[in-house]
């Protein structure tokens, strides 16, 4: 049998071909299994001593270095990388040991620095006291301000940073609640509100992106009179009224913050000096005051504008109580900002029934007939004899806000008082 191959079709053995064979290649020898377990083991050993070096470099106590884990160790690291490039050893840095734990204790607030791409780069270390966070808790929440703030306000506090950065020096102000511990929450039943007021400084010359800085007090917005741990109460005066909210004494601080002295508040109502738009805010305050309705504190809490002697508007948070026949309110001082975040989460006071509004309409013009007339001599009661008189003070004082168009009228104005009141009362009797 003739076999023929496959590739030139020639006749062939059986054994035999015309395509060139291969060389028989000898076994080679079997490789040893390597496992890389044990390399893999020696890198993590080495990158643990490098962070157990750098952990030992951080100028912290030994107890916390302790208590940190290598993701805190990292972003410990960070942030006194970002510290040092923008204030070099030749300058003085805001953690340098001259500021010490006396002078943030005096404090109002905690010291905030940040970079120009918003950049935590310092946090003095008594924001534990406002937040319930120390330092190193707070910087596992992120490296950058928003990671710390509520992220419904993220993009307006970006606008304000962008303001502040193409105009260094130029102050700025927003209010935001901040995160805080689990046990802060429980306590006080929320995040803190915090108000953070700063400005982008040059640190270096020519100024640049790389050598700007946002310096900023972060102070808690306090939610309560008594609330002392929050912020100083260097801003705080109080007052004591009878039940119509007439002055009958105030604290010397009011000179400071209103510019009024003691003796010229005496005798004065508290609606004098309430902007026109805050009147119906504040009567519904005093109404629920006075007669104890409305659940909760809140009832006796607004935030509203007085006049101060030079005659600029000034944001107050009033806080007031009912003591027997008086009513002492509480006052702090706030920025325009403060005041917004409060009255948009500030509940609004009910409206009074539509069947009233007449009659509360010439209890009004009967106030402003009397604010154009001289007043009559009057013996202020002093508050042992308030209670005696307290059904007087309520009847003349919950049906409106009294005399509160006093301040805007006090010029005289083209109309007949007594032809208006007589129609309005021909219209109460239809």
């Amino acid at each position: 049998m003739t076999i023929f191959c496959s590739h030139c079709h020639r006749p062939l053995q059986a054994e035999m071909s015309c395509l060139p064979r291969r060389a028989k290649q000898a076994p080679s020898a079997s490789r040893p299994f390597r496992s890389t377990k044990s390399a893999s083991k020696a890198r993590r050993d080495q990158i643990n001593a490098e962070l157990q070096a750098l952990r030992s470099l951080l100028p912290i106590s030994a107890e916390e270095k302790e208590r940190l884990s290598y993701l805190h160790t990292m972003a410990l690291v960070c942030l006194r990388l970002r510290g040092a490039r923008l204030f070099p050893p030749g300058l003085a840095s805001p953690a340098s040991p001259a500021l010490g734990t006396e002078l943030l204790s005096l404090l109002p607030g905690f010291l905030l620095v940040l970079s120009a791409d918003n950049k935590l780069v310092y946090i003095s270390e008594n924001v534990a006291q406002v937040l319930g966070l120390s330092v190193v808790e707070l910087l596992a929440q992120g490296d950058t301000v928003f990671d710390i703030l509520d992220g419904r306000v993220g993009e307006d506090v970006h606008k304000k940073l962008l303001l502040a950065q193409e105009e260094p020096g130029r102050e700025v102000t927003f209010v935001s609640e901040m995160r805080t511990s689990k046990a802060f929450r429980l306590q006080h039943g929320g995040n803190r509100v915090v108000a953070v007021c700063g400005r982008f400084v040059a640190l270096h010359w020519p100024p640049s992106p790389s050598t700007t800085a946002f310096l900023a007090l972060c102070t808690p917005v306090v939610q309560s009179p008594t609330d002392g741990e929050a912020a100083s109460q260097d801003d705080i005066f109080q007052s004591m009224h009878l039940l119509d909210m007439t002055f009958i004494d105030v604290t010397e601080s009011v000179t400071y913050h209103l510019g009024y002295h003691r003796e010229e508040l005496g005798g004065q109502s508290w609606y004098s000096l309430l902007h026109p738009e805050d009147a119906e805010l504040a009567a519904a305050q005093h109404r629920a005051v006075a007669l104890g309705a409305g659940a909760g504190p809140a009832a006796g809490t607004a935030v509203l504008r007085v006049l101060r002697k030079d005659r600029a508007w000034t944001w107050l948070r009033v806080w007031a109580r009912r003591d027997g026949g008086c009513i002492t309110c509480t006052c702090r001082c706030l920025r325009e900002e403060e005041a917004a975040h409060l009255r948009a989460r500030q509940p609004r006071a009910a409206a009074p029934p539509a069947g009233r509004d007449l009659g509360r309409l010439a209890e009004q013009l009967r106030a402003l007939a009397d604010s154009l007339s001289p007043p009559a001599p009057r013996r202020w009661l002093r508050p042992e004899e308030a209670e005696d008189d307290a059904s007087v003070c309520l009847g003349n004082s919950l049906l409106g806000p009294p005399q509160f168009l006093r301040f805007p009228f006090e010029q005289k104005i083209g109309c007949n008082i007594p032809s208006v009141l007589s129609q309005v009362s021909s219209l109460q009797r239809c």
